[in-house]
């Protein structure tokens, strides 16, 4: 594992590949291995000429664990991405998202739009701005004593996951409470780096692609017919869609 320290918190990565750098950042409950090495997303992205960075974000993965739910707040977990950038010596990289990765990506693009070439968000539409999705019920799903004893149909499908994954529930539990803050309307359409926002149409999370894409922009919207919140991540036309944006984009 390589990892390096962004202040007191150790977070985890990988680099492989030569080429312009693409960063990829996963999402909640997720791990870089589960979101982009399992579904194959780094060895495409190899074989199309990128060099492919991945992190485990705070609280996930072989990152650190943290139960401050303000540790978790968008800014701090985008703050990793730039950290590791910096770490890494990389002025400028394409990055992509998924979901709550997404979040903090479009965090980047509106704070640090001088460190991005593109920014692709997958999984995330106008629940960026409207809110909506999981939340406490997730992170009571997750502090529960086990899954039989979670009702709730989206916490189910989060604390399965988290179990599958083996996870640290409790400092999941502490990131979703810690990063639920939305992006205002007016700081979308601030938005300056081109973007590719990817949703599946039967993502009953992410709320609507093209609804977000009319906000921001330079925005362009890939749809991915059939697939949910969880099934789109690895769907291969999200992944021929995104080569072909990173082919033509500046």
């Amino acid at each position: 594992m390589s990892s390096f320290q962004n202040g007191a918190v150790e977070i985890a990565y990988l680099d492989e590949g030569e080429g312009e750098p693409i960063v990829l950042v996963h999402g909640f409950a997720s791990s870089k291995s589960v979101n982009w090495v399992y579904p194959t997303w780094v060895s495409e992205l190899k074989r199309s000429g990128r060099r492919v960075v991945a992190l485990d974000n705070r609280g996930h993965g072989e990152s650190a664990k943290l139960y401050d739910p303000g540790q978790y707040t968008i800014p701090n977990m985008a703050g990793d991405v730039i950290a590791l950038m910096d770490h890494l010596g990389i002025a400028r990289a394409d990055v992509m998202g998924y979901s709550l990765g997404s979040r903090m990506t479009a965090q980047l693009a509106l704070s640090a739009p001088e460190r991005l070439r593109s920014a692709i968000f997958g999984g995330i539409g106008m629940a960026m701005i409207e809110g909506g999705g999981p939340g406490e019920n997730v992170a009571e799903a997750l502090e529960a004593p086990s899954l039989d004893e979670v009702a709730d149909p989206v916490g189910r499908t989060f604390r399965a996951f988290a179990d599958q994954t083996r996870s640290d529930r409790r400092a999941l539990a502490a990131c979703m409470r810690g990063s639920r803050g939305r992006m205002c309307r007016d700081d979308a359409a601030r938005i300056s780096v081109p973007v590719l926002i990817a949703v599946g149409t039967s993502d009953e999370i992410a709320g609507s692609a093209h609804q977000l894409g009319e906000i921001i922009p330079a925005a362009e919207v890939l749809d991915i017919p059939n697939r949910d919140h969880m099934r789109a991540v690895g769907d291969k036309i999200y992944k021929s869609g995104v080569v072909d944006f990173l082919s033509r984009r500046p």
